[in-house]
């Protein structure tokens, strides 16, 4: 559905929003990936990279405009049933369009991940809105605290039934003995035992939704300056970091597990940097730079799902060589244009560069038709 670019956004929301997705997008297209220079990469397991925290920003992104989005429609009680209506669809459609990215271009049924990106994307997308709907700011906030509480004591205290003590090792943690419970022959394929987007560490990824529930609570207030909205979301931010470093020592900040010191870590983050952002571009008027990352911004899930779909399409297609052999199209591409002419690392990175700069004009393109495909 092709809508008009709504006149009044938060323009450092969008910058956000877009400068998350863009790193998404160069992460996710290396060129090679045993030639990736380490910001790019994930943690092996404990710890947190560059790249941890960008789906951790999305999720808080997406707990932020839950409430620019609901609010004034939450304030007419009698209009619920039809914004939990709406609320429901675009969280069913969120996870159809992940589903699907899990079945191209095998559609094989039977051994389909069932968890990924969009589809935690999709649940806590639900639940925050639901959320923010029906509870106060308070019950928020409890439920936040209740959510990463209640998965630290499961996690810490519950032994693994056929492995033991509870222990957040890899494989062998009480997550992932649910995950073969819920899941079975329906997780990552590089696994096939447990899944980093997985049935009980989705819990403490509604509290990475929330957080950004409560900031986004802050930056719509009527009585708050500007300054007290920055002041506000950089402590908050700081108090959350400084939280999670300490919980780091016995709940190890861990993206796989999405742990409870790494909600507060990432988020934490996020919210500095949201503050930011603010400051800058709203409070300040620095503008002139946005423009690249707010034209991805307005567009996010729209350009993570065909670029998700573009790149697996270029793994399919085959293209004989000189030798006679056939190579795909993507390999083809980057031994063409990129590995001659650079190192190994830069070639890699170069090629991941370019796929976000020719989906910038694809999506600037449509920016300047005012055009937005809302899911």
């Amino acid at each position: 559905m092709q809508q008009t670019i709504p006149k009044q956004r938060l323009l450092s929301l969008d910058f956000f929003r877009g400068l998350t997705v863009a790193a998404m997008i160069l992460v996710n297209n290396s060129g090679d990936w045993s030639h990736i220079y380490a910001p790019f990469e994930h943690a092996s397991w404990e710890g947190c990279t560059p790249t941890d925290l960008i789906f951790p920003f999305f999720l808080f992104i997406v707990g932020v405009s839950i409430v620019f989005a609901l609010d004034s429609a939450k304030q007419d009680s009698e209009n619920h049933g039809k914004l939990l209506k709406s609320i429901f669809r675009r969280s069913i459609t969120l996870f159809l369009l992940g589903m699907i990215l899990a079945l191209y271009p095998v559609f094989n049924f039977a051994e389909v991940r069932i968890p990924g990106v969009l589809q935690r994307i999709a649940v806590v997308y639900l639940v925050c809105s639901i959320l923010f709907v029906k509870v106060n700011h308070r019950t928020l906030f409890r439920l936040f605290l209740g959510f990463i509480l209640v998965y630290w004591l499961l996690m810490a205290f519950i032994p693994v039934p056929g492995v033991g003590a509870a222990n957040f090792n890899k494989g062998t943690n009480l997550a992932a003995y649910i995950d073969g419970i819920v899941f079975k022959n329906h997780m990552w394929s590089v696994t096939k035992t447990w899944d980093p987007e997985g049935f009980l560490s989705t819990f403490p990824s509604f509290s990475t939704g929330l957080f950004g529930v409560l900031m986004g609570i802050i930056l719509k207030s009527k009585y708050r300056t500007q300054e007290n909205k920055v002041i506000w979301l950089f402590t908050y931010g700081f108090l959350a970091v400084v939280l999670g470093l300490f919980w780091d020592l016995f709940f190890p900040i861990n993206k796989a597990l999405w742990t409870s010191s790494f909600v507060l870590y990432t988020g934490g983050i996020a919210s500095m940097t949201l503050a930011l952002c603010y400051w800058l571009i709203d409070v300040q008027g620095f503008t002139k730079f946005t423009k690249p990352f707010v034209i991805y911004g307005v567009n996010a899930i729209t350009v993570y799902f065909a670029s998700s779909v573009i790149a697996k399409t270029l793994n399919l297609i085959k293209i004989s060589i000189a030798s006679g052999t056939e190579v795909s199209a993507k390999n083809y591409i980057y031994e063409m244009f990129y590995t001659p002419y650079m190192s190994p690392y830069n070639a890699s990175l170069g090629y991941a560069a370019t796929f976000v700069l020719i989906w910038f004009f694809i999506l600037w393109f449509m920016y300047k038709r005012n055009i937005i495909i809302k899911v």
